[in-house]
């Protein structure tokens, strides 16, 4: 039997509606990108699934419409596969976005949004 306890969040992003298009993975745990560019997939993200494969409910997404969690922000929390961003309001928006393994906060998110500072000990990626 496979042991998650170390890794369990999985998203995965979409270019096109309903999990179609190009495709890019996270597998490896919590992680912000500051510039989504670095993936030649700003403005980019269409559909996504997300999942905590421990604990479904401790899990939230937060993309911003700018670069270093700056702009406007949608927020998802606890396991989602989310079709349609445009059903969102935030179809082929997304420039960054923070993956944690815990229910962040508005107040969190709001000081993640001022400080562009994401929560410590999490994957950074930059450019």
């Amino acid at each position: 039997m496979r042991t998650y306890s170390r890794n369990p969040l999985r998203l995965t992003l979409f270019s096109g509606a309903n999990y179609t298009g190009r495709r890019i993975q996270f597998r490896h745990g919590e992680v912000a990108v500051r510039n989504l560019g670095a993936f030649q997939f700003n403005n980019e993200l269409t559909s996504f699934r997300l999942r905590n494969i421990v604990n479904p409910h401790e899990v939230t997404l937060v993309l911003f419409s700018r670069n270093n969690f700056q702009g406007n922000m949608r927020v998802f929390r606890g396991n989602q596969n989310i079709g349609n961003l445009a059903n969102h309001n935030f179809n082929n928006v997304a420039s960054s976005f923070i993956l944690v393994r815990c229910r962040l906060s508005d107040q969190q998110i709001r000081q993640i949004q001022r400080t562009c500072t994401p929560p410590s000990d999490i994957l950074v990626i930059k450019n």
